[in-house]
């Protein structure tokens, strides 16, 4: 199975005030922890919503399930067979996150957007995007089957420079 990593990055950062996917932690912008973070994961890794990575799809502004979306036309376009999808601010994760979340689809259940998606999915998501109704990740979890995976992991949620303050300080 060959996974393609997306970097979830094209939020508006409006509680945190700017760029978060370029604050700095430990000397590092919050884009390259979460590269380096799910790099060891996956095939290959892209950013997602941001001018110079894969676009949301069908276009901005959609929230993470556009991003996905995007993503999932990406990798069906390259020939990869799977998404694993985390935010921008997602600095580290598990080291066995593949064996946790395998077989697609699946997700972490504290943090919907870390999922295992498989490019099968494309058809959904993009119905999904095209419907008026919820367009929330768990939504589009129940359409497709996925599983709701616990795990002792706490994945980090920066939505503020307090928070980017206390996982500096912890």
């Amino acid at each position: 199975m060959r996974t393609l990593g997306a970097i979830l990055a094209g939020g508006a950062s409006r509680r945190f005030g700017s760029d978060k996917a370029l604050a700095m932690l430990g000397g590092r912008t919050l884009l390259d922890h979460a590269r380096a973070a799910l790099a060891p994961h996956c095939d290959a890794v892209v950013v997602v919503g941001r001018a110079d990575g894969i676009a949301d799809w069908p276009r901005p502004g959609m929230g993470p399930l556009g991003a996905i979306a995007g993503a999932l036309g990406h990798a069906a376009g390259q020939g990869f067979d799977q998404l694993l999808s985390a935010p921008v601010d997602c600095v580290r994760l598990p080291a066995d996150l593949a064996a946790i979340l395998s077989p697609a689809p699946a997700f972490l259940d504290s943090q919907p957007v870390i999922g295992l998606w498989p490019v099968t999915a494309l058809g959904e998501v993009k119905a999904m995007l095209g419907e008026a109704g919820d367009l929330a990740v768990r939504a589009f979890a129940r359409r497709i089957g996925a599983r709701a995976v616990r795990c002792d992991f706490d994945p980090p949620n920066i939505n503020s420079v307090a928070d980017l303050e206390r996982l500096a300080k912890g």
